[in-house]
């Protein structure tokens, strides 16, 4: 982004005046001069004469001279000066001149050393010798005599202590006097706190640095959840940034990423910063809740980029993914057609459910780009792609994707024909088609948290040994914020309950004595079975209170109970047995038998939660009554 479109003319003044003499110090700047001209920035005359100049001494002085112009009469004109001079075909032959734009992008020139405060010194009629200058410049083109050139020295001399800071070793205290002083300003207004992010300027983007490596942060591009941070006129997302710099142990980008030294969490927690949701979330890998010796590769965010999608078009059942691909769209298009209407009828599903061979999956719409590319079907353990799916299922060496994957007994090029199912083109850049190590990782988890469904604003926290993917608070335990960045593994219940199943309750227990166990020395087999039914209430009916939506359930229902509060009551620890628990949950079925009597659907909604639980609990106790 142009700098010059949220800088304010004073700014743009005082960064004009700091690099005055770099400017005058480019070589053969005739070119510079022409597009000051062009812009009608500089008058005929003072192009004139600078354009017959021929010492290289006397051409850094004259274009001094005419920087020290523009800024006194022209300073209204000094957002089209840098907009002139930053053309890239000016900045080309003049390399300074891209340095400074730099310095403008990433805000680096309000961190320089701030110079004392100039004291400008005049001589005793000082106005008007330069008055007289300005009379004599026609005579001084004519004027070769050693004398004037002296003289001319001379007063270069003197206009150049005027723009420094400090006296000169030319001059001395008696030849000049003290004058009125002129300050400039730091870029705080009147009332601005000391913090940059609080001012004017960076409004719009902040300098921020991860270890060593710097950028600059887009607040826009950041809220929307896009990439945001600029390096190098290449674009980072928060957790791609953080990698670049080396970073990637942190896994918690809100604070490894900085701005001077201030972690942007506290910015976004402040309110100075809004952060959206990257794409699915920004997936991490939190501290370790329980042990485990399992070590699975962390991912960080979801791959869902948008497509070439003007790409697609040009793939036809001739395009080469792969001598196993294109084998698959041979002798396959008869079939195909046929049952092409079938499934437009489908075309509006989102999720599918496939099989092959024994192995179940759902495939992902959003996920697939070919059969090799996008791993775009989720099992019970992991994310494949069809190719990977068809060797997973152990099918034959002969095997096609598109004949031997299933749904509702069809061969999935049903999906494909109709295109339900896109193959992305073979020039496809996206980061399905042309994913680096980053992009494979974000593949290996859910885009959605497991227990409610949603993606929202929060983001979500990944399983190191599942494709599972949490809200922090969805977790149980919660997962809290202290617990991130230290760049541990972090595995979650499900996969802790399951790693540990067999050394529960080798014998078999009574019910009632299962209910009468201190939950304390249960938590884990509790937690797993409130998880476990919040999963499979996939419409969260019973996720939430009653009566929020509906208006007379407390005229039947005297004890609501729902799902969220038996989770806070077992995360702040509530419950003192394992009977209490259990009767929290079954009061939800209960109500929900009381309430529905004359709704079937609902009431055979929670009779099958209810089925689900019991089961789940008597496998989880060893309970065989």
């Amino acid at each position: 982004m142009d700098p010059l479109d949220f800088l304010e003319n004073d700014e743009l003044l005082r960064f004009f005046h700091r690099h005055k003499t770099e400017m005058s110090c480019m070589e053969k700047p005739h070119t510079f001069l022409n597009q000051l001209r062009d812009h009608d920035l500089i008058p005929e005359d003072r192009y004139k004469k600078m354009s017959r100049m021929k010492s290289k001494d006397n051409m850094k002085r004259a274009l001094y001279e005419i920087l020290d112009w523009l800024e006194k009469r022209r300073s209204e004109h000094i957002k089209e000066f840098w907009r002139s001079v930053f053309k890239e075909t000016i900045m080309t032959h003049y390399p300074s001149l891209r340095i400074l734009r730099n310095s403008l992008m990433d805000g680096s020139f309000h961190f320089d050393t701030q110079l004392p405060e100039r004291v400008e010194k005049k001589e005793t009629g000082e106005g008007k010798r330069k008055e007289l200058s300005e009379d004599e410049e026609e005579e001084e083109k004519e004027a070769n005599s050693v004398k004037k050139k002296k003289k001319q020295r001379s007063r270069s001399v003197c206009d150049d202590d005027e723009e420094q800071a400090g006296p000169s070793p030319l001059s001395t205290s008696g030849q000049k006097k003290k004058s009125k002083k002129i300050c400039f300003s730091s870029p705080l207004k009147k009332g601005e706190k000391g913090d940059i992010w609080t001012w004017a300027i960076y409004r719009l983007q902040l300098p921020v640095n991860c270890g060593q490596k710097k950028g600059t942060l887009n607040r826009s591009r950041l809220a929307k959840g896009e990439k945001c941070i600029m390096v190098d006129k290449r674009w980072f997302t928060p957790t791609e940034f953080e990698r670049f710099a080396g970073k990637e142990s942190s896994k918690n980008w809100k604070l490894s990423i900085r701005c001077r030294d201030t972690p942007l969490a506290k910015l976004i927690q402040e309110g100075h910063l809004k952060s959206g949701r990257f794409k699915g979330g920004c997936k991490k890998a939190k501290k370790l809740l329980f042990p485990t010796d399992h070590s699975i590769t962390v991912s960080d965010e979801d791959e869902n980029e948008e497509c070439d999608q003007g790409k697609e078009d040009q793939t036809s059942s001739n395009s080469k993914e792969s001598s196993t691909d294109d084998t698959d769209e041979e002798g396959e298009t008869e079939e195909q057609t046929e049952q092409q209407p079938e499934a437009s009828r489908d075309s509006s599903k989102k999720v599918f459910k496939v099989t092959c061979g024994a192995l179940a999956g759902t495939l992902h719409q959003k996920r697939f780009a070919s059969g090799i590319r996008g791993k775009c079907i989720r099992t019970e353990t992991s994310w494949l792609s069809p190719m990977e799916f068809i060797k997973e299922a152990s099918c034959p060496p002969d095997a096609t994707w598109r004949k031997d994957i299933k749904w509702e007994g069809k061969p999935l090029s049903v999906l494909t024909e109709a295109e339900i199912l896109r193959i992305h083109s073979l020039l496809c850049t996206c980061g399905l088609c042309r994913p680096d190590s980053t992009d494979l990782d974000y593949q290996k988890n859910d885009d959605e948290c497991f227990i409610c469904k949603g993606e929202g604003e929060e983001e979500l926290v990944v399983c190191d040994k599942c494709p599972r993917s949490f809200h922090q608070k969805c977790h149980l335990p919660h997962i809290e914020d202290a617990m991130l960045g230290d760049g541990s593994l972090w595995v979650c219940t499900f996969c802790v309950f399951q790693s540990n199943a067999a050394c529960f309750y080798r014998d078999e227990l009574k019910r009632s004595a299962a209910m009468s166990r201190q939950i304390s020395q249960h938590m884990l087999e509790c937690q797993y079975l409130l998880l476990s039914l919040c999963n499979a209430d996939a419409e969260q009916t019973f996720a939430t209170d009653p009566n929020l939506y509906l208006s007379d359930y407390s005229k039947v229902i005297k004890t609501p109970m729902w799902l969220g509060k038996v989770a806070d009551k077992l995360q702040r620890q509530l419950y003192k047995t394992v009977g209490e628990f259990v009767s929290d949950v079954q009061l939800i079925f209960t109500n929900c038998a009381s309430y529905n009597r004359d709704n079937a659907e609902f009431f055979a909604v929670g009779n099958r939660l209810k089925t689900l639980f019991d089961g789940e609990f008597n496998y989880v106790f060893n309970i065989r009554d």
